[in-house]
């Protein structure tokens, strides 16, 4: 019944969300086009529901050969890949947006893991990639809530990018999802859609750990300070 209901919102929030939006997305489309180097989308493959592949619409934020330059797949804060335009969209998250065609289709979720390419899922511990996407991936979810800022954390760290998202981010994203799949239900992606807004608005808050007291307990600030 849970994963009835959740398509049936999922179809209809993105609808009208979409509709809604029309007015913000349309001009961004036309700045994208005439910036930069006119690139409206991104499209990569991600991994999705049940391990299954699945392209992802994005507004398009960095340079076109972006994947093959620098660190790869991994963004740093204000890493030079970014685009003018594009630095806003990913600050405010509007390059999310697009994905709201996947969720129409029904390859996305507005809440769940949020999909990610080979190299970065590979980073997973192997129970957490058998079981992360037993659920849709989500526009939005417990990991990119409490990740909101992995540009900034990845960027201070002592480590290489890789290495430190891979023995920190990696496990504790693992363990947030896991907590995920454990915990799902209606009034769960609710509060996550809540909190969502909520920590674009006040992106220091640990107001997540309040409203979920049973999250895994948070090893960032130990790694970081």
């Amino acid at each position: 019944m849970y994963n009835i209901i959740k398509r049936v919102f999922d179809f209809i929030a993105a609808l009208t969300a979409i509709i809604i939006l029309s007015p913000v997305l349309i001009p961004i489309c036309i700045i994208l086009k005439f910036t930069a180097e006119g690139e409206v989308f991104y499209f990569q493959r991600r991994i999705g529901y049940k391990n299954q592949y699945f392209d992802i619409w994005k507004f398009a934020t960095m340079l076109k050969n972006s994947p093959n330059i620098g660190t790869g797949v991994i963004t740093l804060r204000n890493d030079p890949r970014v685009t003018r335009i594009g630095k806003f969209l990913r600050m405010t998250k509007i390059n999310e947006l697009p994905q709201l065609i996947n969720v129409v289709i029904g390859n996305m979720s507005v809440v769940g893991p949020r999909p990610l390419v080979q190299r970065t899922f590979d980073a997973y511990p192997q129970h957490i990639q058998q079981i992360v996407y037993n659920s849709k991936p989500g526009i939005t979810g417990i990991g990119s809530i409490i990740f909101r800022d992995e540009e900034k954390l990845i960027s201070q760290a002592s480590m290489e990018p890789h290495e430190f998202y891979q023995k920190v981010i990696a496990p504790y994203k693992g363990a947030l999802e896991e907590w995920y799949q454990e915990h799902k239900s209606i009034l769960t992606d609710f509060k996550i859609i809540f909190l969502t807004i909520w920590v674009i608005i006040f992106p220091e808050s640990d107001l997540p750990y309040k409203m979920f007291k049973t999250l895994p307990a948070n090893t960032l600030k130990t790694v970081t300070a």
